[in-house]
């Protein structure tokens, strides 16, 4: 059985100057695809509110589904890390209550979570880490935000905007993340935060000057319908490959060849 990756080896492997490269996982079966490709990091996202129930966003995940999703990743992943997103209400309310959820995302088998991050956060990141669990930040679009951020937009754009997002950086590796998402910043700020951290970076339409990679898996299965967001590439089309698959399935039974012989006791 391979190595586990722990937090440390992300700082490790940012100082070799190594890509890290992580993908979302929310089932079984597709953590185990993805921990034998030898994936650095799979994180249980709360995009599993658009790509697995369908939602236009993130609002309505709650902290018993991530645990439930854990809970099936970490029975598939045996060498990646897991990393446990945060969903929205599960550390605003109080420290206390955000120390219980972060502690059963450990028990459900993650080993960190990742928070979005707001100047109001960097407390709470800084009591987690004291206790023990490794927190990643994500900085740029906070989908949690969508509302007050007005939309899907790209965040850093303008001096003062680059500069919340170059602060919040230096604080999150004050306040000891291990790494943190950057998510639709524009390229050049990637690198500013990139070359001034000792932490990792993990872009996510954030160019390749960032430190590892992050997609939604399904997104680069090209599972997902609709147009692609531009920073996606898809790497297969699994949608149309599975819609032939049960295609054929359905016309070899209204044509009485499945089952055959062979298919039978």
């Amino acid at each position: 059985m391979s190595k586990r990756m722990w937090p440390s080896h992300f700082i490790e492997k940012k100082a070799r100057r190594e890509k890290l490269v992580l993908l979302t996982a929310y089932d079984y079966l597709t953590a185990q695809i993805l921990d034998e490709a030898h994936i650095d990091a799979l994180l249980v996202g709360d995009s599993l509110a658009n790509v697995f129930e369908g939602k236009s966003t993130t609002l309505g995940v709650t902290i018993d589904q991530i645990i439930y999703h854990t809970q099936a990743v970490a029975r598939g992943a045996h060498r990646a890390m897991i990393i446990a997103d945060m969903p929205f209400l599960s550390y605003h309310l109080s420290l206390e209550e955000t120390k219980r959820n972060a502690g059963r995302c450990l028990q459900a088998g993650a080993h960190a979570v990742k928070l979005e991050i707001g100047p109001s956060d960097i407390a709470t990141v800084k009591a987690l880490v004291e206790m023990g669990i490794p927190v990643m930040g994500h900085l740029g679009f906070t989908p949690q935000s969508v509302n007050q951020l007005g939309g899907y937009k790209v965040q850093g754009k303008n001096e003062d905007s680059a500069q919340e997002i170059l602060r919040l950086a230096q604080a999150c590796q004050s306040a000891g993340c291990f790494s943190v998402v950057l998510e639709m910043v524009p390229a050049q700020l990637a690198k500013t935060v990139s070359e001034l951290l000792t932490i990792p970076t993990i872009g996510i339409g954030a160019g390749h000057h960032c430190d590892g990679q992050i997609l939604v898996t399904p997104d680069l299965l090209g599972m997902s319908d609709g147009p692609a967001k531009k920073f996606v590439k898809a790497y297969a089309n699994l949608r149309s490959e599975l819609l032939s698959a049960v295609q054929l399935y359905k016309n070899e039974v209204e044509m009485g060849q499945f089952p055959s012989e062979g298919h039978a006791f």
